[in-house]
Parts: C-alpha cells; sequence; structure tokens
C-alpha cells in the first residue's frame, strides 16, 4: 500500500502531515511526500520518498526571511509583518485582501501537475493540507478519493455563519472597534466569493462536468482530519462540521540535539521556552518585552529567536539556552511554561506534554486558538503590541502557578494525545478510502 502526502513548501505544515504518515511507516507501507526543495531534508529526514511539488510562491525550511523569498512574496511578506504592528484587524484585512495571490496560485498548472503525479506515485490513500487548494482541486477533478487535513483551529473550515478569515471568536484582551469589525466581516464576504469564483472558473477547466462550488473555503476532502484537540472545541460548533475525525495532535519525533540534552541536565530552576514560531520570529520588539519579563522570574528560559538577531533583545542571562532554532517537541517535554504566538503545532505540542501556554496571537486562526485555551484555562492571552514588561512577567507568573482543578485536566488532556495518538486516528480514519 501507498500513502501520498502533499504539503506546501513550508516546515511548519509538513512536521505535522510527515508526521501522520509515520503511521503507515511503522505499518510497513510505502510513504511518499509531494512538497517543494526547501523541505526535502526534512522528507529525508522521515525517511519517505520525495516528489518535487510547488504549490506556492514562497517556502520556509524552518525560519523564515522575506529577503530568501522570490520577487513580489518578499514584499507581501513585509506587508504582513508590517500589518501585524497595527493589530488584530489590520492584520486580518491584509491576510484578506491576499488570499487569492496565496492560496490560488496557478490553480490549474497546479492541479494538472497533482494528477499526473497520482498517475506516477499511483497511491492507494492521499492526505493533502487543507490549504493547498489548487492540490484539492486536481484531485477533486480527477475524482481522486482524498483525506485533507486542517493544521491549524477548526475555525480554519467555516462552518453556517461563519466566513473565512473573520475569526468566530477572539480573547477578551482584544477589543476592536465595532465598525472596524463590519468592514472587515465585508472584505471577507467579498473576498470569500471572488475566490470561489476563481475555484469554479479553474474547476470548470479541469472538469467542465463539475458542480460549482457556493463556498470554496468550505470543500472538504472524502475524509476531513482536524489536526487539534477535540476538548478544546465547541461540541455545538462540531455539529455544523462535515463528518469529520479531530487528530488531537500530530508530534513529530526530534533527532538527539547534544547541547540541548547538556542544558537540560545541569541542575537549576524550571524551563520556560519562548518561540513565536517561524514567521512571527521577526517581531524582535515583542521577543525583547518577553525576555525582559522572563528575566524577573525563577527561571531557566529556552528561548528560540528565529529571525531576529539575539543581541537586539538586551542582557540575556548567561544560564539561558538562546539559539535561532531549537527541538521544541523536546524542550516541552522538559518546560513548565510556553510563550508562543499561538501557531497550531504550538498549541498542539504544549497541550500534549501538559503546558500552559502565555499567548501573544498575531494573525490568522490563532485568535480562534488563544479564546479556546482562555476559555479551558490552560493559558493567559495578551495584545503584543500593547503588553508591557510587567504585565507579560505578571501573565507568566500566575500561568506558573497553575494548579487545581485547570492542572488536572492538563495532565490529562496531554496523556489523551501522547503517544502517537494523531497518526493512529488519521491511519484508522483512511483504512476504509482508496484513490479509485
Amino acid at each position: 500500500m501507498t500513502l501520498l502526502i502533499i504539503s506546501p513548501d513550508y516546515a511548519s505544515h509538513l512536521f505535522p502531515l510527515a508526521t501522520l504518515g509515520t503511521a503507515w511507516q511503522e505499518a510497513g507501507e510505502r510513504v511518499v511526500v509531494a512538497s517543494g526543495p526547501a523541505t526535502a531534508d526534512i522528507v529525508r529526514a522521515f525517511g519517505f520518498e520525495r516528489e518535487n511539488l510547488q504549490l506556492g510562491r514562497g517556502s520556509n525550511p524552518g525560519v523564515i526571511r522575506a529577503e530568501a523569498q522570490p520577487r513580489g512574496e518578499d514584499d507581501a511578506l513585509r506587508g504582513f509583518f508590517a500589518a501585524t504592528r497595527l493589530g488584530m484587524v489590520e492584520t486580518l484585512r491584509f491576510q484578506a485582501e491576499a488570499r487569492s495571490n496565496d492560496l490560488l496560485w496557478n490553480p490549474v498548472q497546479i492541479a494538472r501537475s497533482v494528477q499526473q503525479l497520482v498517475e506516477r506515485v499511483q497511491p492507494d490513500q492521499v492526505i493533502v493540507d487543507h490549504l493547498a487548494f489548487a492540490a484539492r482541486l486536481g484531485l477533486l477533478a480527477a475524482g481522486v478519493r482524498h483525506a485533507d487535513v486542517v493544521l491549524g483551529h477548526p475555525s480554519a473550515l467555516p462552518v453556517v455563519g461563519e466566513v473565512y478569515g473573520y475569526p468566530p471568536t477572539w480573547p477578551s484582551i482584544f477589543r476592536p472597534d465595532i465598525n472596524d469589525l463590519a468592514a472587515l466581516r465585508l472584505l471577507c464576504e467579498a473576498v470569500r466569493d471572488s475566490f470561489t469564483a476563481q475555484w469554479n472558473a479553474a474547476l470548470l477547466e479541469l472538469d467542465p462536468q463539475a458542480v460549482p462550488s457556493t463556498d470554496a473555503f468550505r470543500e472538504t476532502g472524502d475524509v476531513l482530519l482536524l489536526n487539534y484537540p477535540a476538548e478544546l472545541h465547541s461540541s455545538a460548533r462540531g455539529l455544523l462540521l462535515p463528518e469529520h475525525a479531530f487528530l488531537g495532535s500530530a508530534v513529530r519525533s526530534e533527532a538527539t540535539d547534544a547541547e540541548v540534552e547538556a542544558w537540560l541536565e545541569e541542575s537549576g530552576e524550571p524551563v520556560v521556552y519562548v518561540s513565536f514560531g517561524s514567521f512571527l520570529s521577526v517581531r524582535g520588539d515583542v521577543l525583547e518585552r518577553v525576555v525582559a519579563a522572563l528575566h524577573g522570574l525563577p527561571v531557566r528560559v529556552a528561548l528560540a529567536t528565529g529571525s531576529t538577531d539575539p543581541t537586539s533583545l538586551g542582557p540575556i542571562p548567561t544560564p539561558w539556552l538562546v539559539r535561532g532554532f531549537l527541538p521544541q517537541v523536546r524542550l516541552l517535554e522538559h518546560s513548565v511554561l510556553a510563550v508562543s504566538h499561538g501557531g497550531n503545532n504550538s498549541v498542539t505540542e504544549a497541550m500534549t506534554a501538559g503546558v500552559p501556554l502565555l499567548l501573544l496571537p498575531f494573525s490568522t486562526d490563532q485568535f480562534a486558538g488563544a479564546a479556546a485555551l482562555d476559555a479551558a484555562g490552560f493559558g493567559e492571552t495578551l495584545d503584543p503590541n500593547i503588553a508591557s514588561t510587567d504585565e507579560i512577567r505578571a501573565a507568566a507568573a500566575r500561568l506558573l502557578l497553575l494548579a487545581g482543578e485547570p492542572r488536572g485536566r492538563l495532565r490529562h488532556l496531554g496523556v489523551s494525545l501522547s503517544g502517537g495518538t494523531g497518526p493512529r486516528r488519521a491511519f484508522e480514519a483512511l483504512m476504509g478510502v482508496r484513490t479509485g
């Protein structure tokens, strides 16, 4: 049996998707990953076969830098970074306006490349990133049964009454102007309609007999997999989703890092892990405040600086572990608190490790994800653009003391997500599905 995994050329997407493939690998099955050149080393590290497939203009091998992107994509990335400094609504507005270029780049060409890929690989089962819209067009038009995986908060797949790009909920710390919200909603609706028209035009070129979509953002594959803990999702909203399976988490194994292992073995204070992921690490101004806030607490910090120069972050205590990139899964296993932007990998991996989160969300579904953690009592959210050093320190101190019933529920959730739960659930969900 052969499993084909189709992923954008972004490490943050490929890591969980490839991790799902380990269930097939352990069963002795063939796994082929189709992605771009920037993530080729990740595919090799998993021990999978690789096919080259470029699904978009941009790429990210682990830490993204605007100057490393192709012309046009570099300016778009700088525009996004600038928008995050203006606030929640401004960032969501920028992302909505850029949506067609981001998600439907050369759709017919990519769709046909995917169809040729399927002919070449002859997979029995296919898993594709939900946001790989052009790839899903190719599979749909060719009648190839497949599973698509929502890697973000489940609101990345809108249900009745929701519109893609407009968060159904957000933490109470954010208080956007009602008129700005109304304008954002109208913009997201217009983008939905324009995007759907593009989807339908491409679909009909690929298959003239195809039935047009009424909302392309709500289209799903034959199997819908949500890489998110069901325990953090509204059961009422779950009833509005198409038939689906919650994977919980897809936590990867990491190669042993001698420096990190030595640091973990040192006696000392509790460990706090800090990372803003591959994109938002560019917000060195926020990282600087986090560094200053944690400096005043009895903790050792493992700080992944990403694209920010660590020398710009002010004095850093000698016992801290500071690198551009760190093995996040391993460090979370030994942490008592994580400070994060609230990306899906950070959330699911922290929950699997039973670690509470101090969240500073910037964009997309990070707001809905942060609101869910606040409601569960597993985290606390601050506005990254206005939170002071003292406010960050106070929130971190409160989370370090998390105890009682919330701590018990968090431990229970971590146990339920551990031991390869996500890959196993994906394997079980696809057992009855074949591409033909």
